[in-house]
């Protein structure tokens, strides 16, 4: 994501809290879902893409802005062992695109959601396990201009559309990924300076709001409702050395999800978004 970092100006009033890890055992038989906007997926893997993984070990994995087709990438990526892979690239080389990676073989995937724009641009593809679903959406960014800011707009309509289809189906589902959106001010550092910056503009979350209460969840906040803690930093001003950060990336779950955890993981090097994990029972 590129946001356009306001100047300084006071935080969330909110103090990073030390919260309880679970036991090892608390979370065995869980299912874990992770999302990473990787900024690159061929960046990423030389940043230890596939070291992280294998201490990750996710079960299923979200990937937004891949920024390639599998075609380019080695088959330890395009098709690796032990996975079943879902793509969704960009018509654009080098731009946006999606992914989701599923541990289980008995797995179907869905490229799209019908949004003509949106599916050139690779913005979401899904996972159908047999009792849940598993989206990994990538939202517009509005930072570059007016006219982006107004695209990203147009695709919060549509998401709202999709969005309550998906939850009207009664189906367990996640949606993860790079939404573009702090929600509260405790989501961002400097939120006062940037309240007419895109990412955190008043329409922007008044959308969350609305989704929260048409009954989609925010896992992390749920687990964490006083933590400070951010999923992306600017490369600018030594912004994650000082933790200047925003918390845009997101597990949205529906009612039925049974959660057990959530976590931001402190992964340094590997992008500029962290990982973002939940814990669910089957």
């Amino acid at each position: 994501m590129a946001i356009r970092r306001a100047g300084a100006a006071s935080g969330a009033k909110a103090k990073k809290q030390a919260q309880p890890s679970p036991s090892p055992a608390s979370l065995e038989g869980c299912l874990k879902i992770t999302t990473l906007n990787c900024n690159g997926l061929r960046s990423a893997e030389k940043r230890g893409f596939r070291r992280w993984l294998r201490r990750s070990q996710p079960d299923v994995l979200c990937l937004q802005e891949i920024r390639c087709t599998p075609d380019v990438l080695p088959t330890t990526l395009a098709r690796p062992r032990g996975w079943s892979t879902g793509w969704h690239p960009a018509q654009k080389k080098g731009y946006s695109g999606t992914a989701v990676w599923s541990r289980s073989m008995d797995a179907r995937f869905t490229v799209g959601t019908g949004h003509a724009r949106g599916d050139e641009e690779g913005r979401a593809v899904g996972v159908h396990l047999p009792a849940l679903d598993v989206w990994s959406l990538y939202m517009p960014s509005g930072s570059s201009g007016p006219e982006r800011q107004e695209w990203k707009f147009v695709y919060m309509q549509h998401m709202d559309e999709w969005l309550a289809r998906v939850l009207a189906s009664g189906r367990p589902a996640l949606v993860c990924g790079d939404i573009n959106i702090a929600h509260q001010a405790i989501d961002l550092k400097n939120w006062r300076a940037n309240q007419k910056y895109s990412g955190f503009l008043p329409e922007e979350r008044a959308w969350m709001d609305r989704l929260l209460a048409a009954g989609w969840r925010d896992v992390f906040r749920e687990i964490h409702p006083e933590r400070v803690a951010y999923s992306w930093w600017s490369n600018r001003g030594q912004a994650r050395a000082k933790d200047v950060g925003w918390r845009i990336d997101y597990l949205l779950a529906t009612p039925s999800v049974k959660l057990v955890h959530a976590d931001i993981e402190g992964e340094r090097g590997l992008s500029d978004h962290a990982p973002v994990s939940a814990w669910i029972t089957p």
